[in-house]
């Protein structure tokens, strides 16, 4: 008997010794290491993040002046390390802790983070719609139009898709003060009994009215929309505003002969030049003509007047309506007035 209660009963030190070896498996322990740059010298200030699945951990440090961090207090098993810098790619470090040890992770080098730019080109159509947005904001004195003007500098101009040279050409005719600014010119020719064979009274007026927009309207879609697009060419007038006053007169007077293409190369301005003879033929349906002016007569009359009319009003771009334009574009190249040199 005692010997069959001897082999069914465990010794006592056989006991105490499992309970020994279960409390040694958690037994914490502390982790341990260095920060350094690929030159060896330690980098204080890194964040240090200490992490574990199972069973969830979650510490964070910072190194010291020496690069050093310490994880104390830390029971058994798996981990990672993760490190992190400004301006530094992400480090990671793993490794398992054994019960009551003190883990010394190997020496962790911080590299320089690339830093790569993502650069989105716009499509030229949408930089072109960004210009004329711009430009449908220009108005002289904040009133009047001033949306055929590109303060652009000209290496940076997006040539116009026929849509937005259409575009462009209505919203300039519809504008309300373009309605309202022919209000006071068939006054004036009125006042002048200009075109005698309307005489005078309202129906007249209505009638100097209706011809005068008629002419701005065919002049402006001819020149500046048909036939650019048909002609790849672009009908805006690109400010100056840097040179000699004599080289800034010449680019102005040279406006309605000398345009730029839509491949950004110098051309006879054969759109404005078609389009202003064209308008002038046109006018002959709305104009009298007869026993004061000749059909021949008023078309090179009409025609030469709007070729005149438009280096006029670009000399006055160049050298005076520029300053009194509000929301021009940021690139505008005179932001500043020209220096005494230039002028």
């Amino acid at each position: 008997m005692a010997q069959a209660a001897q082999s069914t009963t465990p010794p006592a030190n056989g006991t105490a010794a499992g309970e020994q070896q279960a409390g040694a498996a958690t037994i914490p322990g502390s982790i341990s290491g260095t920060i350094l740059y690929e030159s060896g010298t330690a980098i204080a200030g890194a964040h240090v993040k200490l992490t574990r699945e199972n069973p969830p951990l979650s510490e964070e440090a910072v190194s010291g002046e020496q690069g050093q961090f310490l994880f104390t207090d830390i029971a058994p098993g798996p981990f990672q390390i993760t490190v992190t810098g400004d301006g530094f790619e992400t480090q990671s470090a793993s490794g398992v802790l054994h019960s009551g040890e003190t883990y010394f992770v190997p020496e962790i080098v911080l590299r320089l983070a690339t830093v790569v730019t993502e650069v989105r080109v716009k499509p030229p159509k949408e930089v072109a719609e960004a210009q004329i947005k711009q430009q449908e904001k220009q108005r002289v004195l904040g009133v009047i139009p001033n949306f055929y003007v590109s303060y652009v500098p000209i290496a940076d101009v997006v040539a116009l898709t026929p849509k937005q040279k259409f575009e462009l050409a209505w919203r300039s005719s519809v504008d309300p003060v373009t309605f309202a600014g022919i209000v006071f010119i068939a006054a004036f020719q009125q006042a002048g009994d200009s075109y005698p064979e309307w005489g005078q009274g309202w129906g007249a007026y209505g009638e100097r009215y209706g011809a005068f927009y008629a002419n701005v309207v065919t002049g402006t879609f001819l020149g500046d929309a048909v036939m650019p697009s048909l002609l790849h060419q672009d009908p805006r007038y690109f400010y100056k505003g840097t040179g000699s006053k004599k080289s800034r007169l010449l680019h102005a007077l040279d406006a309605p002969f000398i345009c730029p293409g839509d491949n950004g190369k110098q051309q006879v301005n054969y759109s404005y030049l078609i389009g202003s003879f064209g308008a002038g033929a046109l006018s002959t349906a709305y104009y009298p003509t007869g026993r004061h002016q000749s059909v021949g007569g008023l078309v090179v009359e009409n025609s030469l007047v709007r070729i005149a009319e438009n280096s006029i009003s670009s000399v006055a771009q160049e050298f005076f309506i520029r300053k009194l334009t509000p929301h021009r574009h940021r690139s505008d190249p005179a932001n500043s007035d020209p220096s005494p040199s230039e002028q």
